[in-house]
């Protein structure tokens, strides 16, 4: 889609934000009726020049987008903010409109039976304002959780996987996992430090990434390398590429300029210490036992597919232990766990578990479980594993809530 049709969309829903702002301004006018003037005044012109004066630098923001450069920062927190104060306004118009339903009901009622003793319609009741207000504080003031803090709110997830044919030498090798860095989106670099040291701390055997560096431009990571530069691991550090890492959701004056892109982010991989795995293998070896790390290019349903897990196999004993680096679970989903050749773990990520969800008193939801079967956690299939990484980062929206930042440690055991 073009700038201008991205406008477009913008001005309709802009507009559909204005009327909004329309519908609870009147509420907060019933709200504040029996208020002080000057405390009624300050509230409802408040209002407006705050929630008018967002969508203006909505469309002020995006109206200056380029697609040269993609999402940066800036236009994040501007979506976000519209975002937050666009739902914010829904919940409000939603409580305050089965009020003025219940009115309407009562003013027919009242028309039909012929009772005239007073007004048709009663007025709307303050309590039914008060209660909007309540319900609405909720998604506003989770989601501006999610801008200031939940972005950064690091969890570390761990898991134990037992395999049968697992070298004795390898009993207890643990894997740090990070995921979907997104380097482009950071507007903090000491709370994403945090994240850093969290995966420091860990003292994993081997430190695994698993695509998506970048938003768009290589240069995006220049500014953090020498920081993730600082995870180190005995058996080495290796990635693999993701869907926003090849250049394609930008523009470029040439093919060529956006080939010299990619090299430059192959480049930075090297630069932060990490063995990029392009369709191929590395053995991994301890004490004389041997297992295969595999890597591909990015395949996922929907988006890019080039990477080739032939190719990836290739010199790989069939009878060797075999971990597999793939950012898209649709990968695992469609071709890795029906391969001739049986890969024991694949790591992924790239879903972010949409950034919002729930995980909590058993309950495990996230609106991407309608796009994706294995969207965050451990799968297993006729003992063929996927774990699927929350991510690192985050994306468009300048948050997360429900679904936070992960680190990831793995331990591959032996079956006694």
């Amino acid at each position: 889609m073009h700038n201008s049709g991205f406008f477009r969309v913008f001005l309709i829903i802009s507009a559909i934000s204005l009327l909004f702002d329309w519908y609870v301004f009147s509420g907060l006018k019933t709200l504040s009726a029996d208020w002080p003037q000057l405390w009624r005044n300050l509230t409802l012109f408040g209002y407006l020049l705050v929630s008018v004066g967002i969508v203006a630098l909505f469309l002020i923001g995006f109206g200056s987008f380029s697609t040269a450069t993609g999402m940066r920062p800036f236009h994040e927190w501007v979506l976000s903010l519209f975002l937050t104060f666009f739902i914010t306004k829904l919940f409000f118009v939603i409580i305050l409109s089965l009020g003025d339903l219940g009115r309407f009901v009562i003013g027919l009622f009242n028309m039909a039976s012929g009772n005239h003793s007073q007004p048709a319609f009663p007025g709307r009741r303050k309590f039914i304002s008060e209660i909007a207000v309540l319900v609405a504080s909720v998604p506003f003031t989770s989601l501006i959780y999610a801008m200031t803090k939940g972005k950064y709110s690091y969890k570390l997830h761990t898991k134990t996987i037992y395999f049968n044919d697992l070298p004795d030498a390898f009993d207890g090798f643990t894997i740090t996992q990070l995921s979907d860095i997104h380097s482009g989106s950071f507007d903090n670099t000491g709370a994403m430090q945090r994240g850093i040291d969290l995966a420091k701390a860990q003292k994993s055997d081997l430190f695994v990434f698993t695509g998506d560096l970048v938003n768009n431009v290589a240069t995006e990571i220049e500014p953090y390398i020498d920081r993730f530069k600082q995870i180190k691991a005995p058996y080495g550090q290796f990635s693999i590429l993701g869907n926003h890492d090849y250049g394609d959701y930008i523009q470029w004056n040439s093919e060529q300029e956006k080939a010299a892109n990619l090299d430059l982010l192959k480049q930075h991989h090297q630069d932060l210490g990490y063995r990029l795995l392009l369709d191929e293998n590395v053995t991994i070896e301890k004490n004389g036992q041997k297992i295969s790390l595999i890597g591909v290019q990015n395949w996922g349903r929907g988006f890019i597919q080039i990477g080739n897990l032939n190719k990836a196999l290739q010199g790989v004993p069939k009878d060797a232990f075999k971990i597999l680096l793939s950012h898209d679970p649709t990968h695992w989903e469609e071709q890795v766990r029906y391969h001739d050749t049986t890969v024991h773990l694949t790591l992924s990520g790239h879903t972010h578990g949409a950034q919002f969800g729930v995980e909590a008193a058993g309950i495990k939801w996230s609106p991407v479980k309608y796009r994706y079967l294995d969207w965050a956690g451990l799968v297993n299939e006729k003992n063929r594993y996927l774990y699927v990484n929350r991510g690192f980062g985050f994306l468009a929206f300048s948050g997360r809530l429900g679904i936070w930042p992960e680190v990831t440690v793995i331990t591959l055991r032996k079956k006694a």
